[in-house]
C-alpha cells in the first residue's frame, strides 16, 4: 500500500469554451436589436382630429367625407400596424358628440379597439 501524499494538481480554468459562449451570446443580441429596430419602423398611431364643424383629418390628412363608410376607410390606409395601431381622438372644444361618436363607431367598424382621446391641461386652455 502506497500512503505518500500525492501531489495535488492545480485545475485548471479554461477560457475558450467560455468565450465562445460570449461570443454567441453577443451575435444573438446584436442581430434581434437590428431585428427589432426594424420592426418598430411603422407607426402604431392614428391621430384622428375633429373640427368644431365636425370635418375630420386623420394623421393631418383631410377626410373628403363626413360619413362614416369615408371615416372607416380612411382609418384602414392610415393603419399601418393593423389591429394594434391606437386611435387618438383630437376633438375641438366644441365639435359635437356625435362627431366624435362617429370616430369611434368607424374606428370599431374596421376592428381598432384601443382608443384613447388627446387633452390639454386647463393652462393651455386659458392661454387661448
Amino acid at each position: 500500500m502506497n500512503f505518500r501524499p500525492r501531489a495535488k494538481e492545480e485545475p485548471e480554468i479554461n477560457l475558450i469554451p467560455f468565450i465562445d459562449v460570449l461570443l454567441v451570446v453577443l451575435i444573438f443580441l446584436m442581430l434581434t436589436t437590428t431585428y427589432s429596430k426594424f420592426t418598430e419602423m411603422q407607426p402604431r398611431e392614428v391621430v384622428v382630429a375633429v373640427s368644431a364643424d365636425g370635418r375630420y383629418m386623420i394623421n393631418r390628412q383631410p377626410v373628403g367625407s363626413r360619413s362614416t363608410e369615408a371615416l372607416s376607410q380612411a382609418l384602414v390606409e392610415a393603419a399601418k400596424a393593423g389591429k394594434e395601431t391606437v386611435v387618438i381622438i383630437s376633438a375641438d372644444a366644441t365639435a359635437t358628440h356625435q362627431s366624435v361618436i362617429t370616430v369611434m363607431e368607424a374606428a370599431r367598424r374596421v376592428g381598432l379597439t384601443q382608443i384613447t382621446f388627446a387633452t390639454q391641461s386647463s393652462a393651455q386652455a386659458g392661454g387661448k
